[in-house]
């Protein structure tokens, strides 16, 4: 399996940017697909997951109304479109896949892309 982020750069606050993860490797449409962050100093955390088959989405509260996740089951592509971005907001944003349902634990996913960072200014 693998991840690939793309995307990611410096704005400042209230503006947008939208992450891509292509992945290839796997049976896409079997894979709850996720986004992580892992902010300066801090532990990874969870921003968005989209389940597989029912298609739901779940959000972290800080993100709910900013952040929409998406996923292009053709195209093996997951998104992550994130407007009114805050300088909290400043991470590196990690995609994630299992083949499991849903979940927001770091551990509970083994298929990790590389990062792409988004830094966002006052």
């Amino acid at each position: 399996v693998q991840l690939v982020e793309s995307g990611g750069g410096s704005v400042q606050a209230g503006g947008s940017l939208r992450l891509s993860c292509a992945a290839s490797g796997l049976t896409f449409e079997t894979y709850t697909m996720a986004w992580f962050r892992q902010p300066p100093g801090k532990e990874r955390e969870f921003v968005a997951t989209h389940t597989r088959i029912i298609a739901q989405t779940f959000y972290r509260d800080s993100v709910k109304g900013r952040f929409t996740i998406s996923r292009d089951n053709a195209k093996n592509m997951v998104y992550l479109q994130m407007n009114s971005l805050k300088p909290e907001d400043t991470a590196v944003y990690f995609c994630a896949a299992r083949r499991g349902g849903n979940s927001d634990k770091v551990n509970n996913y083994d298929n990790w892309g590389q990062g792409t960072q988004v830094t966002v200014s006052a």
